[in-house]
């Protein structure tokens, strides 16, 4: 206890003070200081040591150990530090004496005054401090699957085409990657798909992302604008509206956008200057689009001397790790099988095998191309029907309105779940003039559901809608939906199955499509999928034509694309106007 005592102040009697603070008894500090007990008791008293409150205690303290380093020689450079940081704690000890002595918060906090003596400033639109972003980040990177961290570890690549299963939660990554680049660098985002229904998908799971980690929001309707000068721009697959932006641009879906050698040529004058990325990703459509020769490399070889053509390989070996090819290209194929592979816990593979032919599965989730050369409904003359439905419709059609297409009539086609299958129902609009064109307004998809449940969601359907027909298939489980919807509407149309009940419903589409009489959102590419699988082949018997879809009780495809034939089947094969409302029973 000397040597504590030696490296004390000389004053004795403040000495023993601090020390009494510190927590030492009485007879401690008389050993340490050589004074007399009692002579300690009587300073202990007279001064009042117990009474005193921690800023006295402190404050002494600070000013004690400041006044010993004031006094020193040779200073070191350690002791100015320490000389700095008590003055900086007195001042703080004093701010603390004026506020317990009446004072106000600004005693505490002398910005506080300035910052109230002006007006309010409010805080900017859809500004972002550093922690934010920080939180942000932290958040994006933790929720990514394996797959999803090779896409951000090529987010440097000048060029990303990916090719990839569905609902594998592409658009949903990259709308967080596209946000956080705009945070961190300033650069403006462009997202393109193949409507602008589409592209607002980014626009909402980057609202979901700040509410979710921020619990804010993210403030804009066609563009974002970010104070650090970043602007976020959600554009459909019009041509003339693409023009005139610059940065990073994301094209979803590619493979199912109408012109795309149109559209990549101002998508890509987009993103000309070199600090800007572009990004491609969509499930595989058919052998015939053309931005299939884009994704094998074909393109890059037009026009260039035999020597210089590059032959790349596209194949699922050489590209599921993710791949810089020879034309620069960083390339990747992504699977469902890969997905569940590398920690996408969200699909169960049973399930889709049963639900899917081996052909739709191979298309869907495999990301293989079809060859749509047998398909009644090519691809190619599906394109002119896949239209922005928000821009080609106007006020129309307003999606979100309780009544979303005012008091028009609409007519209902609906094709029931089997075992394994599922159910799809479709709502359009029929042309209000003879040979006009029909609107797909919307088309749903039921799985697991039974026969009441499903009569249920055509019930709740023609409570929003204005409903003049319904068109349902009574093959197997059908019969029990229909019998509950006809208590509702009791003009109900039904189809029972049979090779020239299948003929007469795709002659009809063949011929509204055929015309470009049909129009469908073309960001719905699973009602394109849907109508590509419809081939002819020969009955069992091989005696008739049918139609199928390679349906049967354990695998289902195409559902979507026959609810939609049930439906065109009210206007007559000759044509008729939008205001019949006759119905037929086929049996």
């Amino acid at each position: 206890m000397n040597s504590v005592a030696t490296q004390l102040p000389m004053d004795t009697r403040r000495q023993a003070k601090f020390l009494y603070w510190m927590g030492w008894r009485i007879c401690d500090i008389a050993e340490a200081t050589g004074e007399k007990e009692k002579t300690l008791h009587s300073w202990k008293a007279r001064d009042e040591w117990d009474r005193a409150d921690n800023v006295e205690r402190i404050g002494g303290a600070l000013e004690a150990r400041l006044v010993v380093l004031i006094m020193k020689d040779g200073k070191t450079g350690g002791d100015y530090k320490e000389i700095d940081l008590l003055h900086r704690q007195l001042e703080r000890q004093a701010r603390i004496q004026r506020y317990q002595d009446g004072g106000t918060e600004a005693g505490l906090n002398p910005k506080l005054e300035n910052r109230n003596a002006g007006p309010k400033k409010k805080p900017r639109r859809n500004e972002f401090t550093e922690a934010d972003v920080e939180r942000l980040e932290q958040a994006f990177i933790d929720g990514c699957f394996d797959y999803q961290r090779d896409w951000y570890r090529a987010s440097n690549q000048r060029t990303r085409a990916i090719l990839k299963s569905r609902q594998i939660g592409a658009t949903y990554y990259f709308a967080r990657e596209a946000l956080l680049d705009a945070l961190k660098t300033g650069r403006n985002q462009i997202f393109l798909s193949a409507s602008k229904a589409q592209a607002f998908l980014f626009r909402g799971y980057m609202q979901s992302f700040v509410r979710d980690v921020l619990d804010r929001d993210l403030f804009g309707g066609d563009s974002i604008l970010i104070p650090n000068g970043a602007e976020l721009f959600f554009l459909g697959t019009n041509a003339r509206t693409a023009q005139g932006y610059h940065g990073n641009f994301y094209f979803d879906e590619f493979f199912w956008t109408y012109k795309f050698d149109e559209l990549n040529k101002v998508a890509s004058g987009m993103a000309m200057h070199k600090k800007w990325r572009k990004t491609y990703f969509s499930t595989p459509s058919s052998m015939a689009h053309q931005a299939y020769t884009f994704w094998t490399g074909e393109r890059f070889n037009k026009g260039k001397p035999v020597a210089q053509h590059l032959k790349i390989d596209v194949s699922h070996d050489a590209l599921g790790p993710g791949r810089l090819c020879e034309d620069r290209l960083w390339r990747q194929i992504v699977t469902i099988l890969d997905a569940e592979r590398r920690g996408c816990d969200l699909f169960d593979l049973e399930e889709l095998r049963r639900e899917y032919s081996a052909e739709a599965f191979s298309n869907l989730l495999m990301c293989e191309f079809v060859d749509d050369g047998a398909s009644i409904f090519p691809l190619a003359m599906l394109q002119p029907c896949m239209v922005d439905s928000w821009v080609a419709w106007g006020d129309d059609y307003r999606p979100f309105h309780k009544r979303p297409y005012n008091d028009r009539a609409v007519w209902l086609g609906y094709d029931p779940s089997e075992t394994g299958d599922s159910a799809a129902l479709v709502v359009l609009a029929p042309p209000l003039t003879p040979g006009g064109k029909f609107r797909l307004l919307e088309r749903h998809q039921f799985r697991g559901m039974d026969f009441a449940a499903q009569a249920k969601v055509i019930e709740q359907v023609t409570k929003r809608f204005w409903v003049t027909y319904i068109g349902i298939d009574t093959t197997g489980m059908g019969t029990g939906v229909a019998q509950l919807v006809r208590q509702f509407f009791p003009n109900l149309t039904t189809f029972s199955y049979s090779p020239e009940v299948k003929t007469r419903l795709v002659l009809k589409a063949f011929d509204v499509i055929h015309n470009g009489r049909l129009e469908f959102d073309a960001g719905w590419t699973d009602v394109a999928q849907s109508l590509m699988a419809i081939r002819k082949t020969m009955t069992p018997s091989g005696r008739q034509m049918t139609y199928t879809a390679g349906r049967t009780e354990a695998t289902g495809h195409a559902d979507i694309a026959w609810a939609l034939f049930h439906a065109l089947h009210n206007e007559p094969l000759e044509g008729q106007t939008g205001r019949n409302t006759s119905v037929m029973e086929i049996m």
